[in-house]
């Protein structure tokens, strides 16, 4: 399933890129390609992005809700949920996007490992695409990305940070007293996405330029995304219900 589904497709996409794009360089070729998957998920990617940022519109009504049923906390998932429901948001949207994520950097890893060591296959090709002439495996002639590279690996993480920087506020801490669970839960997720994750994403990259490739571009991508839904729903101006179900 993995060949045929995740592995060939990668595959063959990536060579036509090679073969349309300027040097034949795979590092171009693996940015198309991320921007292409990043379209085919756009739906779910446009929902996790608008689900974070009217999370931020309706935190006075998340709070109101946390006191109001703060000592049942069956009522209050039920009040939150049904509030999540009328704006229509997705809460599992970015947990969604970050599981369908994972075979396409598994099968970019395995598939500019192959590329790398043995030539392209004409024997993996689909019929409609072409044999490219050249292909260059160093991205701009500088950075490994069927291999290892530190540079791209750090990048990959600076990108995280920024993006996570911006699109992921961590709410300020409250006094023990005042402070639920699932208050210090959200605050705690926050710290990780911001100061965590970005080494995690480093760590990931360096296996493959490729993979770091793709980490940087999806975070580029998420970012432009992230400051158009900024723009259709401002902080603090909660939006009505018919701009949300747009």
């Amino acid at each position: 399933m993995f060949i045929d589904y995740i592995y060939l497709p990668l595959y063959n996409l990536l060579t036509f890129f090679i073969d349309v794009l300027p040097q034949g360089d795979l590092g171009f070729a693996v940015i198309a390609v991320t921007l292409a998957v990043r379209i085919v998920f756009l739906p779910v990617s446009f929902s996790a992005a608008k689900t974070q940022a009217v999370m931020q519109v309706i935190q006075p009504q998340l709070k109101e809700l946390r006191e109001k049923h703060k000592t049942d906390p069956q009522q209050q998932a039920k009040a939150m949920m049904a509030l999540y429901k009328e704006h229509d948001l997705k809460p599992f949207s970015s947990m969604l996007l970050m599981i369908l994520q994972i075979p396409i950097i598994f099968g970019l890893f395995f598939v500019t490992k192959d590329a790398a060591l043995y030539g392209i296959d004409p024997n993996l090709l689909y019929s409609f695409i072409p044999f490219p002439e050249v292909v260059t495996t160093l991205f701009l002639g500088a950075f490994s990305v069927a291999g290892s590279s530190l540079t791209l690996a750090v990048l990959a993480g600076i990108s995280q940070y920024a993006y996570a920087h911006y699109a992921v506020p961590v709410p300020k801490k409250k006094a023990a007293k005042d402070a639920s669970m699932q208050d210090e839960f959200g605050r705690a997720m926050a710290l990780q996405m911001r100061y965590l994750f970005p080494f995690i994403i480093m760590f990931v990259g360096f296996a493959s330029g490729a993979v770091a490739l793709y980490l940087i571009a999806s975070n580029m991508f998420m970012f432009i995304q992230q400051l158009f839904i900024r723009k259709k729903y401002p902080k603090n101006v909660e939006p009505p219900l018919s701009a949300v179900t747009a």
